[in-house]
């Protein structure tokens, strides 16, 4: 079976005597259509199976898919999260995939909800997203059932609906594989990623009624020429300052895919994150940072204006991972290893960070369902 969704060309260095794992497309380009298909696994052995025999069938499906217009640049991304990579594969497990972690401080609130697998799906067409969506919603069929669905599209040069551009401080070149793609910190998943997607409503109404001066210092950047406000002007609670996180001198990137997407009809306009990384960490960081604080109380304005209504973690395996995976249900009908309900908790706090070069991304942990109230 040939892999190829299309496969990442960046891959993670190989330990020795061992052939390098082919990463997924996450570091696709940016294109101008995608749909975001978030499902749940449904119980039951047969539904697992299913499942499982889906993951080395996807390849052909995107490639099937793709030959109708092979200049539209169609990619699909398939992540799992913790939960459904208990029923499906059991251990060994990524090493720092979990359920996505709640937050909450004052009146606001990055929620969780339910998701066992993510479909990331981009081409120049949305025409062709719709096809490969709908081909594995058919193949996947009963077995699952579906938990959120959105079609994303570029609006104008790479803006979102708030009118400034998103994606500015993406990795470029050869730092994309440092910053998303997983190394020997968990060589068993060496060539995986993490990607947490949150979609967000914005009052646009409000919004708008602010200056232009005012939007800019919410954002940190200039609305017309996109550039970053310099730091004797540019607030601490700024979202570009909330944002970046630094060590060493050095900040630690992740890759972001944002789509807006909206219906103007039902006074719906939003942004769809998503943020690949090599470790949940990085934006588990971001968000803590923008939902509560730093320092805490000193928080991110834009969620002022915006509000999470969904909130995800996958981890994204290696195409060659999902090119291997067999049949046979990992659990038969006994049930997932479980986790421990997330229970409220303050974040612990760390200063260390380890660096992309010593193989590791760490920035802390928040246990549990955060609360600062």
């Amino acid at each position: 079976m040939k892999t190829d969704l299309h496969s990442d060309p960046i891959s993670p260095p190989a330990a020795p005597g061992r052939l390098p794992a082919l990463a997924q497309p996450v570091s696709a380009p940016l294109t101008r259509a995608a749909i975001f298909l978030v499902v749940t696994v449904n119980p039951g052995s047969e539904n697992r199976a299913a499942v499982r025999s889906f993951c080395g069938d996807l390849a052909a499906l995107v490639r099937a898919v793709e030959f109708r217009d092979l200049e539209a640049g169609l990619s699909c991304v398939m992540g799992f999260g913790s939960d459904a990579w208990d029923r499906l594969f059991g251990p060994p497990r990524p090493a720092e995939l979990h359920r996505f972690r709640e937050i909450r401080a004052g009146e606001r609130h990055a929620v969780a909800t339910p998701g066992d697998l993510l479909f990331h799906i981009r081409s120049k067409r949305m025409d062709i997203c719709f096809e490969l969506a709908t081909q594995v919603v058919t193949r996947l069929g009963s077995a699952v059932a579906a938990a959120d669905e959105v079609q994303g599209f570029r609006y104008f040069d790479d803006r979102d609906l708030l009118g400034f551009v998103d994606g500015t401080e993406n990795p470029r070149g050869a730092a994309v594989a440092g910053a998303v793609l997983i190394s020997d910190e968990d060589l068993s998943f060496a060539g995986g990623s993490y990607v947490v997607v949150q979609k967000y409503l914005h009052d646009l109404a409000a919004w708008n009624a602010l200056s232009t001066e005012a939007q800019e210092c919410i954002i940190g950047r200039t609305k017309l020429s996109d550039i970053e406000l310099d730091d004797s002007v540019k607030p601490t609670s700024a979202h570009s300052a909330l944002t970046t996180i630094v060590e060493g001198g050095k900040e630690v990137k992740i890759l972001r895919d944002n789509m807006p997407f909206g219906r103007p009809s039902q006074g719906e306009f939003g942004t769809y994150f998503i943020g690949y990384s090599r470790s949940p960490r990085t934006i588990e960081q971001m968000l803590e940072n923008m939902f509560v604080g730093r320092p805490p109380g000193n928080y991110d304005r834009l969620l002022d204006f915006s509000r999470a209504v969904t909130g995800n973690l996958f981890f994204v395996p290696s195409a060659t991972f999902l090119e291997n995976v067999d049949e046979a249900p990992a659990n038969d009908d006994r049930p997932a290893v479980a986790e421990s309900p997330a229970a409220p908790a303050v974040a612990e706090t760390s200063t260390s960070i380890p660096s992309a070069g010593d193989g590791s991304l760490g920035i802390g942990s928040l246990k549990g369902d955060i609360r600062h109230e």
